[in-house]
């Protein structure tokens, strides 16, 4: 437990450097934004391999039984999840995390202003659904309190980055993933973008479902419908 505590602090002490401005303008400074963006995504995979290996080395503690419902929902959350990251990822979005530096939000926004931390978020409660065992719990319920806890800092830092303009580029959006479509209040698009992002989750989610999970992972999740 001690080695997963600490594989998971120095995750999220890592996954804080982009939200302290300062600190990672200085990072950049000194080694530049390509080599920033390396070295940041190198050192976070190998944290991210970490965090697993310690909790898989955690003793199994069934906390409720498997049910037919969990594995629907997982299929239907994970995927979901995996083209919000990303998707989001890829889009411009002065409003939240995003690799790309455009100032006018692409079509990703019309979903939700912070889509790789929803994603995150949807792709980690999937995984507490059908896990049963308190390592999962442990693993994924921490994963998804740190995406959801760090959607409302995300919030703030925008409106403190964008200052008055961030009503007009945060105008047509909404916080909660489809809620400014179900009220009416902002009106579904599509970008090039997001239809890169919907092939690149479908090429990996048939990947996972096929092999991939079983080679990372040692279970089929395909295994779970039988």
């Amino acid at each position: 437990m001690q080695e997963f505590a600490a594989a998971f602090a120095v995750f999220i002490a890592l996954h804080s450097i982009p939200a302290i401005p300062a600190l990672r303008s200085r990072i950049i400074s000194i080694v530049g934004r390509p080599a920033y963006f390396v070295i940041y995504s190198v050192i976070s995979t190998a944290v991210l391999v970490w965090v697993f290996r310690a909790a898989l080395m955690l003793d199994y503690i069934p906390l409720w039984d498997f049910r037919p419902w969990q594995a629907i929902a997982t299929f239907v959350l994970a995927p979901v999840g995996i083209f919000l990251v990303i998707a989001g990822l890829l889009s411009d979005n002065p409003l939240s995390i995003s690799l790309a530096r455009g100032s006018t939000p692409g079509a990703i926004v019309s979903i939700t202003r912070h889509p790789v931390l929803w994603g995150f978020f949807l792709w980690a409660a999937g995984h507490v659904i059908v896990n049963g065992d308190l390592r999962s719990l442990l693993l994924f319920g921490g994963f998804a309190l740190f995406a959801i806890g760090g959607i409302p800092m995300a919030e703030k830092r925008a409106q403190r980055r964008l200052g008055a303009g961030w009503a007009t580029v945060a105008a047509g959006t909404s916080n909660v993933p489809l809620l400014g479509a179900l009220t009416g209040q902002m009106k579904p698009r599509f970008d090039m973008r997001l239809g890169v992002g919907a092939l690149a989750t479908t090429a990996l989610v048939v990947w996972l479902l096929v092999a991939g999970h079983s080679y990372l992972f040692g279970t089929d999740p395909l295994s779970l419908l039988g």
